[in-house]
């Protein structure tokens, strides 16, 4: 059986075996929300921006 686990947590790592996750860009979410969002104040429409995570490949997969 394979286990994965999302957001990268620091438990992840710590889990015997270590366990794999997706680790998410949280810097860049930030950034982006607080884009869009002075963007929305400025008069622009709603948009939508896609992130990609990242895997984190350790011993549970």
């Amino acid at each position: 059986m394979a286990v994965a686990g999302f957001d990268d947590a620091g438990l992840a790592a710590a889990h015997k075996p270590p366990l794999t996750t997706m680790r998410q860009p949280f810097n860049r979410i930030a950034d982006e929300m607080v884009r869009l969002l002075l963007a929305v104040i400025a008069g622009d429409g709603p948009a939508a921006t896609l992130l990609t995570p990242t895997l984190v490949r350790r011993q549970s997969v």
